[in-house]
């Protein structure tokens, strides 16, 4: 890591004081930001906001009814969030292991330790680290940082990571800086995602972002927070604008 730690505080509050709160996750039910933690994967949220809509309408976003309802009858249901098949499959075997595990009540796994539930849920078919995260923070308020591609190319481009390391490394390294807060661990995984949606793009809006400050600051050597060894002001500048083409 080549920034001052310091640095990350500050992105947070000037992310929450040009966006403001995010209100995130977008759901009525742990339940059903579970399912939105799966749907999720490789697709934009406004696809999963149309599945979701879907199971509604069916009367099937409940855990008994996933639990009962056939893979392909689901499959059908969620077709607009892509991956359809893959994604029911997935769907099936969460929600056939909350069943064994709690007995179909989410609040009964508050009581199983945040580490201990994180291993189980990543012993569940099609359930990554993103997704384990996403549904230990979001749906059973859980102190667990979500880290997603938003956070590899923001962080990287402004010189706290190389973008290469593990999805573990880049997790341990957020949870060591911030407070050991849920709310702040939602917000600004929340504001992360908004500012990498709206600015930093794979061809990325710097001079319109709210971070425009701290990355001029991290290419100007003269500021004292370059690292030893990084390449020139403009060299920097021209590495970032084709890195969001070819990397991001």
């Amino acid at each position: 890591m080549i920034r001052d730690h310091r640095d990350v505080i500050n992105i947070y509050q000037t992310l929450y004081k040009s966006f403001g709160p995010q209100h995130w996750w977008p759901g009525e039910t742990p339940f059903e930001v579970v399912v939105g933690a799966v749907l999720t994967q490789n697709t934009a949220w406004r696809n999963v906001e149309k599945a979701i809509e879907n199971l509604k309408k069916a009367g099937s976003l409940s855990l008994d009814k996933f639990y009962k309802i056939p893979v392909k009858k689901l499959a059908k249901l969620i077709r607009p969030a892509g991956y359809f098949n893959v994604k029911a499959s997935r769907l099936k075997a969460l929600a056939s292991w909350l069943k064994s595990i709690c007995g179909g009540r989410l609040t009964h796994l508050e009581k199983i330790k945040k580490d201990k539930l994180r291993s189980l849920l990543l012993d569940v078919y099609g359930v990554g680290p993103e997704t384990a995260d996403s549904i230990l923070l979001y749906a059973l308020n859980k102190k667990s940082f979500v880290i997603d591609a938003y956070t590899r190319r923001i962080f990287s481009r402004h010189g706290f990571i190389s973008g290469s390391e593990s999805y573990d490394t880049i997790k341990k390294f957020f949870e060591q800086i911030l407070p050991k807060s849920e709310k702040i661990y939602n917000e600004f995984h929340a504001l992360i995602v908004k500012l990498g949606k709206d600015y930093c793009r794979k061809k990325p809006l710097c001079s319109i972002c709210p971070l425009q400050e701290d990355l001029m600051k991290f290419m100007n050597p003269s500021s004292g927070t370059g690292a030893p060894g990084q390449v020139k002001k403009e060299n920097r500048w021209k590495a970032i604008q084709g890195a969001s083409v070819r990397n991001f």
